[in-house]
């Protein structure tokens, strides 16, 4: 159980870590990582394909020596057989133990060259094998490359709409701080109407409020009379019409 914990809080870790990292500086990681592979597979390779180059020399150098006691091996033979045909037995025996010497150097030289040309066959075939690898990564190399370019350029982007973002964000909170809103601003002029009619009803409660009302009552009444009275003066009736003129006024209009 606290093995699960412990792998789980390492998670956690790892996740929050990731989360908190620049993606900028991710990517460049990626590709420096990748390009550290790439040279350490460079490397191998050229390992593997400078043991195919020493494997050649090595070749020729055994053969070289397969040839050599070859031919001194021969030379002891005919030695040896020009000591038997002039009845040197002690020419004899040292020709024949130096024709054996190199008969062992040869089997041993041939041995080796064996051997080499078996190495060789396989060295070939690891380095055609590295070379291969090498131009695959490097193929992948700059593919990861030209990521690296998309996903900067990405990344650019989504900076600048984050920045655009954070610019209309602070515009709504300033105008939502400033500027007041339609129902505040109708709740204001709702309150000052309904205190200015309280105020009114207040005031015509009040004595001096009657006496404001009488007054206007008054100089309503007199406008009415001065209208009646201008009315008459042009000969006119409460509906508006001309009253008829006297009939003495009439007849001298007449003559």
């Amino acid at each position: 159980m606290l093995r699960k914990w412990w792998e789980y809080i390492k998670s956690w870790f790892k996740k929050a870590s990731e989360d908190a990292m620049d993606p900028e500086i991710e990517i460049q990681m990626a590709i420096d990582q990748a390009r550290k592979k790439n040279q350490e597979l460079r490397n191998q390779a050229a390992n593997i394909v400078a043991h195919r180059t020493q494997l050649e020399s090595k070749i020729e150098k055994a053969a070289d020596d397969v040839g050599e006691a070859r031919e001194m091996a021969k030379q002891a033979i005919l030695k040896a057989e020009e000591a038997k045909a002039a009845g040197d037995t002690a020419g004899v025996a040292k020709w024949t133990n130096v024709a054996q010497t190199q008969a062992r150097k040869l089997q041993a030289a041939e041995n080796n060259l064996a051997s080499y040309k078996t190495q060789y066959e396989t060295a070939i075939g690891q380095a055609e094998e590295a070379k291969r690898a090498v131009q695959a990564n490097a193929a992948k190399l700059e593919e990861l490359s030209s990521r690296q370019m998309e996903l900067l350029g990405a990344l650019e982007q989504a900076k600048m709409q984050e920045s655009v973002n954070e610019a209309v964000q602070a515009m709504s909170a300033t105008l939502d701080d400033e500027l007041p809103s339609l129902e505040s601003v109708e709740e204001k002029i709702e309150k000052r109407k309904a205190q200015a009619m309280a105020k009114a009803e207040i005031f015509e409660a009040t004595p001096e409020g009657a006496e404001a009302e009488l007054r206007e009552a008054l100089n309503e009444s007199m406008a009415d009379a001065k209208l009646e009275e201008l009315k008459a003066e042009l000969g006119m009736t409460t509906t508006g019409e001309a009253a008829p003129a006297p009939e003495g006024e009439a007849k001298g209009f007449e003559a």
